[in-house]
């Protein structure tokens, strides 16, 4: 898929701050440190006679931090078209509110002293049950694969209210791995649906899958190739029809925004990530949050506590059959309040604009380039084949570009998986600069693609021995 358009490629050359070892930028203790008298209540086998602190002044703190950002790839560098994540450009307005002193409050207040709080997680709650069709939510878990688990568990506790002891959950083959891990999780066995030829869910796969042991089927539409289920009525009929639920995986609720909602496509239960769909912060761990939304029937086993209003206040309570706690009280309070104001913000006419811009960068995005990118057309993102290439390695060159690296090797669905999604904050000339990149990686000889990446702070690294052996402290570092 390509066109005549004479992309311009960028250089990319990171910043490289080192002292006299090459050591990068030092730890704010081993730049200067200060003793400081500890003065506690607590019991002298708690405590210590002096703590060393960094003893710096504004100017070296701000640089320090600055040239630490400088060594580093985050979406305020450029392009991070991270496929599946949805890695948003993150409004900094939305940083502010979360800081409002009155906001910050101890959540364990008594509920007459906090009403404006109760009154934006009940707002809240209601955005995201209109936005998803749902009509009841919950915005306790702290994370996606946190709702997922909270969905599952929902819905497990329906199926044992109504003396259904089910066993089996099914799971599409290119569904996120948390998806499997959440149905193991809650005790049960996992069925992996084959896909279609065409990338969707295969009925006929579907149809022998399904069984009065299936409790529900957990589904991302559109799914993780950027292909709407198109049969998603007859698949949610099917699954009704042997007693089992339809839950939504929230990952890819972007490409929806304003125009579709999961509800009126025969879900049950769903999960928002809203550090995905509503930019707050994702990535590096997080924070995250991961409310659930469920249909009328499914409400009374949200998890405890909930939020209503009565007699003109706000309330927290208990829903009649409640799973229980799943995190700390309204689960991770800043990244709400932040999703709450990227809601408000933006409106019901600003959601279905993000959506619309969305889905046009992605296929816009998918004509560019001179890898191959089977099936179409898309929405949100798409899955370009790197072909002869190793995935890897183009996404590492792709650095040298100063563009992030797409979603690699996933879904093993398309060979040598480049997943992308450029997301709706990019304009022309940004995916203009991707397109680029992708092209000019494409055209790279294997030596170069082998020793990528050039121009970072850090080269290539073992990814296996990072992920299995890491070195969590300069210290640790020094030793060696």
């Amino acid at each position: 898929m390509t066109d005549d358009t004479d992309h311009e490629t960028f250089a990319y050359d990171q910043a490289r701050w080192t002292d006299d070892d090459e050591r990068y930028e030092p730890l704010l203790s081993e730049k200067n440190t200060e003793a400081v008298d500890v003065d506690t209540p607590l019991p002298d086998e708690l405590t210590r006679e002096e703590l060393e602190l960094p003893s710096l002044s504004e100017p070296e703190l701000a640089r320090h931090y600055t040239r630490l950002s400088e060594m580093n790839y985050g979406v305020d560098s450029g392009p991070f078209p991270l496929g599946s994540c949805t890695m948003k450009y993150n409004p900094k307005f939305t940083e502010d509110v979360a800081v409002h002193p009155d906001g910050l409050v101890h959540p364990d207040r008594s509920a007459d002293t906090v009403q404006g709080n109760l009154q934006l997680q009940y707002e809240l709650q209601d955005y995201l049950g209109r936005i998803g069709g749902m009509d009841a939510v919950t915005l306790q878990p702290p994370a996606g694969a946190a709702g997922e688990f909270t969905g599952i568990l929902v819905a497990r506790e329906y199926h044992r209210a109504n003396d259904d002891d089910r066993s089996e959950v099914i799971v599409p083959e290119s569904a996120h791995g948390t998806n499997f891990a959440s149905a193991a999780m809650a005790g049960y066995d996992v069925v992996t649906l084959p896909g279609g030829d065409d990338g969707r869910v295969d009925l006929e796969a579907l149809e022998a899958a399904l069984s009065e042991e299936t409790a529900a089927l957990m589904l991302t539409n559109p799914n993780t190739l950027g292909l709407f289920e198109r049969d998603i009525v007859e698949i949610a009929e099917m699954v009704h029809d042997v007693g089992g639920l339809l839950y939504y995986d929230g990952a890819n609720l972007n490409a929806l925004l304003g125009r579709a909602r999961p509800g009126d496509m025969g879900f049950d239960i769903m999960h928002y990530n809203v550090h995905k769909t509503f930019a707050t912060p994702h990535g590096g761990g997080g924070p995250g949050a991961g409310p659930v939304g469920v249909t009328a029937e499914l409400a009374e086993f949200l998890p405890d506590p909930h939020v209503r209003k009565a007699d003109g206040d706000y309330e927290r309570y208990s829903p009649d059959s409640s799973i229980g706690k799943v995190h700390g009280y309204a689960g991770n309070w800043l990244v709400l309040v932040k999703t709450f104001a990227y809601i408000a913000r933006l409106g019901d006419e600003g959601l279905a604009d993000a959506s619309a811009k969305a889905v046009l960068n992605a296929n816009y995005l998918a004509e560019q380039l001179e890898y191959e990118v089977p099936f179409g057309p898309f929405h949100h993102e798409f899955v370009a084949s790197a072909g002869d290439q190793d995935a890897a390695d183009a996404a590492k060159r792709m650095l040298d570009y100063g563009v992030h690296p797409p979603t690699t090797k996933w879904p093993e669905i398309v060979e040598e998986a480049l997943m992308t999604e450029p997301t709706e904050a990019e304009n022309r000339r940004s995916l203009d600069q991707l397109a680029a990149a992708f092209n000019a990686v494409r055209n790279d000889d294997e030596e170069t693609l082998e020793t990528a990446p050039e121009r970072t702070a850090a080269g290539r690294i073992d990814q296996v021995a990072a992920a299995r052996d890491p070195e969590l402290s300069w210290q640790a570092l020094d030793e060696e």
